[in-house]
C-alpha cells in the first residue's frame, strides 16, 4: 500500500480512538439527569465528578506526555486505551457516588494518554502541510463518539432509573477491540520514518525543552488552549442539563439534539482542516497564518453564546447552539498544529504539559458552574462566559507568538 494512502488510514484509526475516548467520557453527561437523581446529587456534586475527572486528566497528561517521548508509542498507546476502557466498564457497576467518583478519576487519568500518543502518531506519519487536516480527522472522532452515544443511551435507557449502566460497559468493551486493531495494523518502524525525516532538516535540530517552556510561543499556546478547552468542555458537560432542566426539553428531545450538536461540531472540525488546506494551496497563505484565520473564525461562532439568555425553547436557540458547537471544535486542529510547531523533539512532552496545565486550570470551573447553577437556578451565565473565553487565544497569539523564532533557528 502506498504511504500516501496508508497515512490517511492511520488517521482513520486515530479518529476511531478519539471516538471511543469521547464515548467513554460523554456517557456521564448523557445520563446526567438520571445519575443526579439516582445518587441524590446537587448540581455542584455533579460538577465535582467532572472537576476530579479533569484533575486526574491533568496528572495523566503529565505522566503520559513524558512517557510518550521515552517509550515506543506502539506499545504505550494500547496500554492507555485499555486502561480507560476498563475504567469505563467498571463505571457501569458502581453502587454509590464515591465509587463512581473513583472510576471517573481513573478514567480521566488513562484517557489523558490518548492525546500525546495520537499527536506523536500524526507527527510521525504526516508531513507539515497535511498535519492540520490529519489533526482534524483525529479530533473529529470526538464528535462521532458524541453523536452515537446519545442515540445508544436513548434506546438503552428505559423507565428503570439505573438503565444507563449497560451502556458504560458496552462502550468500554469497544475500546478493547480497538487495542487489537492497533496491534494488527501498526508496526513500530512505521511511527518513526517521517519524524526522522523532519529532524534531518536544519530548522528542526534537537533542542532542549527548557528554552521552549520559557519562550513566549509556549505561553501563547497555553493561553489559547485554556480558552478552547473552556468552551468545549463546559458545553460538553452541561448541554443535556441545560436543555432538560434549563429549557424544559424532554429526555428524548435533549438526547436527539445532543447528537445533532455533535454532528455540527464534526462539520466544524472538518471545515477547519479543509479551510486550512484551501488557504495554503489556493491562496498561498502560510500554514501558520491559515491556522490563525481558522481559529479566529471558530471564536466568532462561539461568541454567539451572548444570545443564549434571551432565547427561549425553540429553533433559534437550537440553531445558535449548533453554530457554537461547530466553532468550538473547529479551534482544536489549529491548537494541535501549534503544538507541533513548537518542537519536533518534544511533541509528546509538550502535549502532556499543556494538557496538564489546561485541565488543572479549567476543571475547577465545572464545580464553579454547578455552584452558580445551584444558587441562580440557571445555566445561562456560565454558558455565555464559556463562549467568549476563546478570544483569549487570539490575543495571546497576536501578542506572544514571535514570528522570528523559526528564522533564527534556520539561520
Amino acid at each position: 500500500m502506498k504511504r500516501t494512502h496508508w497515512k490517511w488510514i492511520v488517521c482513520g484509526l486515530l479518529m476511531l480512538a478519539t471516538m471511543i475516548n469521547y464515548m467513554d467520557r460523554v456517557t456521564l453527561s448523557n445520563a446526567s439527569v438520571r445519575i443526579t437523581e439516582e445518587f441524590q446529587l446537587t448540581e455542584q456534586q455533579y460538577g465535582n465528578l467532572e472537576t476530579f475527572f479533569g484533575l486526574a486528566f491533568a496528572a495523566g497528561s503529565l505522566a503520559f506526555g513524558l512517557l510518550s517521548d521515552k517509550l515506543p508509542v506502539y506499545w504505550l498507546y494500547p496500554v492507555v486505551l485499555a486502561g480507560w476502557s476498563v475504567m469505563g466498564m467498571l463505571s457501569g457497576w458502581v453502587h454509590n457516588y464515591q465509587e463512581l467518583m473513583l472510576c471517573r478519576v481513573l478514567l480521566g487519568f488513562f484517557e489523558a494518554g490518548h492525546w500525546p500518543c495520537a499527536l506523536k502518531t500524526t507527527f510521525a506519519v504526516m508531513d507539515e502541510r497535511d498535519r492540520t487536516m490529519g489533526n482534524s480527522i483525529l479530533q473529529s472522532g470526538a464528535s462521532i463518539g458524541a453523536i452515537i452515544t446519545p442515540q445508544i443511551m436513548k434506546v438503552a435507557m428505559t423507565d428503570e432509573l439505573g438503565s444507563w449502566r449497560p451502556v458504560f460497559v458496552w462502550v468500554g468493551a469497544v475500546g478493547l477491540v480497538w487495542v487489537l486493531l492497533w496491534l494488527v495494523m501498526m508496526r513500530p518502524k512505521s511511527l518513526r520514518a517521517q519524524e526522522i525525516a523532519d529532524r534531518a532538516t536544519p530548522s528542526l535540530k534537537p533542542v532542549s525543552i527548557w528554552p521552549i517552556l520559557m519562550g513566549r510561543r509556549f505561553w501563547a499556546v497555553a493561553l489559547l488552549i485554556m480558552g478552547t478547552q473552556t468552551v468545549w468542555h463546559i458545553f460538553r458537560v452541561w448541554l443535556v442539563k441545560f436543555l432538560q432542566t434549563g429549557r424544559g426539553y424532554s429526555q428524548t428531545a435533549a438526547l436527539d439534539f445532543t447528537s445533532a450538536y455533535y454532528i455540527a461540531t464534526d462539520v466544524g472540525c472538518f471545515l477547519a482542516g479543509l479551510t486550512s488546506l484551501w488557504l495554503v494551496k489556493k491562496w498561498m497563505v502560510s500554514p501558520h497564518a491559515s491556522r490563525r484565520i481558522v481559529y479566529a473564525a471558530g471564536c466568532g461562532l462561539t461568541s454567539l453564546c451572548v444570545l443564549i439568555p434571551k432565547l427561549p425553547q425553540g429553533w433559534i436557540l437550537l440553531t445558535v447552539l449548533l453554530l457554537i458547537g461547530a466553532g468550538a471544535l473547529a479551534q482544536f486542529p489549529s491548537y494541535y498544529s501549534y503544538v507541533q510547531e513548537l518542537s519536533a523533539d518534544h511533541v509528546g512532552r509538550l502535549t502532556g504539559l499543556l494538557s496538564m496545565w489546561v485541565w488543572a486550570v479549567t476543571s475547577p470551573l465545572q464545580s464553579l458552574f454547578g455552584w452558580i447553577a445551584d444558587r441562580t437556578g440557571s445555566y445561562d451565565m456560565g454558558l455565555v462566559v464559556a463562549g467568549l473565553v476563546p478570544w483569549m487565544g487570539v490575543m495571546a497569539m497576536r501578542l506572544l507568538w514571535d514570528p522570528a523564532v523559526k528564522k533564527i533557528a534556520a539561520a
